[in-house]
C-alpha cells in the first residue's frame, strides 16, 4: 500500500525504480521507467491444491479429508493469495468434498506452526492435510505432529519454496509436495530490469518468474537449484 507513494517519489525524482518480489498496490499503474518482478502468487496456491487433492485420491479421501492450513502474514499479500487460491481449486476440482478444519496465522515461522498444529493435534480433531504458506511452517507443523507420535504416512504435508531442509523432510518421506519459488530467477531478472531501465531501454512492466511443483519424483533436480 506505500507503493503509490515511493512510485510517485521516484518518478518525481526521474529515478528508475524496480520492485522486487511483493507485488505493490499500484502494480496495474507503474510510469515508464518503473516494473515489478516477483512470482504469481495464486499460481503457488493452486499448483499446492493440486498435488494435495492428487495425494487424497489416492488414499480415497478426496470427498472427507479434513484440511488445516497455516497462512503466513495477514498484511503479506503472498499469504492470502497462496491462501485463497488453495482453496478455490480445492473447490472446484475433485476434491471438493473435503473440509477446511481451520486456518491460521503462523507469520511464516517454523516455531509458531509447530505451536499452532500443537494446539490441533490436542483438540483431537482428526488432521488428514496440513497445507503451509511457505516450508519453514510446514516444518513445524511435521515437528509437531512427529512429537504427538503421528505418522507421517497418514498425514499430507504441503509447503512452498522448496528449501534445503525441505527438501531433506521430502527424502526422508515427512513433506510430501512443496513449491519452488526461484528466488535467484526473480533476483536476476531484477538486475536485468534496473539495468536496462538505467540505461534508458523498455522493459515489461511486470516479469513474472513461474512457481514449479516439486514432489519426490523430481525434488533432485531442485536440490542442486537452491
Amino acid at each position: 500500500s506505500a507503493a503509490p507513494g515511493i512510485t510517485q517519489a521516484a518518478q518525481k525524482a526521474n529515478i528508475p525504480l524496480v520492485y522486487l518480489n511483493l507485488e505493490p498496490g499500484n502494480v496495474g499503474q507503474l510510469p515508464d521507467k518503473q516494473a515489478y518482478v516477483g512470482s504469481r502468487e495464486t499460481d503457488a496456491g493452486t499448483q499446492a491444491a493440486q498435488a494435495t487433492c492428487d495425494l487424497l485420491k489416492k488414499k480415497g479421501k478426496e470427498n472427507n479429508a479434513q484440511v488445516y492450513i497455516l497462512m503466513g502474514d495477514l498484511a503479506h499479500q503472498a499469504s492470502r493469495d497462496r491462501t485463497s487460491s488453495f482453496k478455490d481449486t480445492l473447490s472446484a476440482g475433485d476434491c471438493k468434498g473435503v473440509t477446511i478444519a481451520d486456518e491460521q496465522s503462523a507469520a511464516w515461522t517454523r516455531t509458531n506452526a509447530m505451536d499452532m498444529t500443537t494446539n490441533w493435534i490436542t483438540a483431537g480433531q482428526p488432521i488428514d492435510v496440513v497445507y503451509a504458506n511457505n516450508d519453514e511452517m510446514a516444518l513445524g507443523a511435521i515437528q509437531a505432529l512427529k512429537s504427538a507420535g503421528v505418522s507421517m504416512d497418514d498425514v499430507i504435508v504441503i509447503g512452498i519454496d522448496a528449501t534445503q531442509d525441505a527438501l531433506a523432510a521430502m527424502a526422508v518421506g515427512d513433506l510430501d509436495a512443496t513449491v519452488f519459488q526461484n528466488a535467484k530467477a526473480q533476483s536476476a531478472s531484477a538486475i536485468d530490469a534496473a539495468v536496462a531501465l538505467a540505461g534508458g531501454k523498455p522493459v515489461e512492466k511486470q516479469v513474472m518468474v513461474p512457481f514449479e511443483l516439486v514432489t519426490p519424483e523430481n525434488m533432485k533436480d531442485y536440490a542442486k537449484r537452491n
